[in-house]
């Protein structure tokens, strides 16, 4: 095993698990093979250029403190990763009220978010991808895994 100093191990660490920037533009051909299984009716989190829907909230518009469940269809949401687990939260709170959605997220199996609601939640199903995904024009891979949450 290589040598790694504390402060490259502190660099790397930071770089590995840090929420820089919010935008991590959904894969085209990733949102392509989910939305012809799901029909997507909206992007719940976008902004106009990266988003995956005609119909899109914005963050002026403000997604988390719209009731989700009077939306019809299938909802589409890559959230901003600074905050994950306010949009977890907000998807187990609007599945309950009926609202159906594909989330796109890191897989951070070790949350408190992951065990609170995603498993063992039988409206859930999870789907790990396989690599790590390339967001947006990207030269680099993300630096996590991902996995999508259908919540039914």
């Amino acid at each position: 095993m290589q040598h790694v100093s504390r402060g490259v191990f502190v660099m790397l660490s930071k770089a590995l698990f840090s929420s820089n920037s919010d935008e991590w533009a959904t894969p085209q051909k990733l949102f392509d093979e989910l939305n012809a299984e799901f029909n997507f009716s909206i992007d719940l989190a976008a902004t106009r250029g990266n988003n995956k829907c005609e119909k899109f909230i914005t963050e002026v518009e403000d997604s988390l403190s719209v009731g989700w469940h009077v939306l019809n269809g299938w909802l589409w949401l890559n959230p901003p990763y600074s905050n994950i687990k306010d949009w977890v939260k907000k998807c187990y709170e609007e599945n309950l009220r009926g609202a159906k959605i594909v989330l796109l997220i890191p897989s951070r199996t070790g949350t408190r978010y992951f065990h609170d609601y995603i498993y063992h939640n039988p409206n859930v199903e999870i789907r790990f991808l396989k690599g790590r995904l390339k967001f947006s024009d990207s030269k680099n891979s993300a630096p996590f895994d991902s996995m999508v949450v259908i919540f039914k």
